[in-house]
């Protein structure tokens, strides 16, 4: 890959980082008091997707063009670590819980969808699975509902009911 198209992408990603973070100043005019606004979010993810393009800048500044064998290796080598059957079952499985998230509730669906994803990518231990699958989803819930104040979906029903149980219980509510 010629040195400008190394650079070309991830220069993007920075100066796209840059000018939406400074779009987003009037995002909290709306804010109440100790809460955090509604910038506080977008902010965090183009601040995240600013370092991460600087790094990938840095990176391939620093990388020194490959030599013609390489770049044949890895043209042969393609896509040979990828599963297809894998990737599909990952695919459908990030559909399924858009899905369902909004009729089971963001708790349920994000406890399952972190146990299926760890399965997929090969994890095997159960208790391993379930408690990352567990912690995890508390750690969200926290993060969305308690400290950046995002509405989640608690499922219809009797769904909505264990949703808002499991935020009395964890003290969300």
């Amino acid at each position: 890959m010629p040195a400008l198209a190394r650079v070309v992408a991830p220069l993007a990603g920075v100066i796209v980082a840059v000018a939406l973070f400074a779009a987003t100043r009037g995002l909290d005019d709306v804010a109440r008091g100790e809460q955090l606004g509604p910038g506080f979010w977008p902010r965090l993810v183009l601040i995240g997707l600013g370092l991460a393009s600087a790094a990938k800048l840095v990176e391939n500044l620093r990388r020194a063009a490959p030599n013609d064998h390489a770049v044949a290796r890895a043209g042969a080598a393609g896509l040979g670590g990828v599963r297809r059957g894998t990737l599909l079952l990952a695919i459908a499985t990030i559909v399924l819980y858009v899905a369902l998230t909004p009729w089971l509730g963001f708790p349920l669906v994000t406890v399952g969808f972190v146990a299926a994803f760890m399965m997929l990518a090969g994890a095997r231990s159960p208790v391993a699975i379930g408690v990352a699958a567990v912690l995890g989803t508390v750690g969200l819930l926290y993060v969305f509902v308690k400290l950046v104040y995002l509405p989640l979906p608690k499922g219809d029903g009797v769904f909505e009911t264990m949703t808002l149980a499991l935020y009395r219980g964890l003290g969300i509510f």
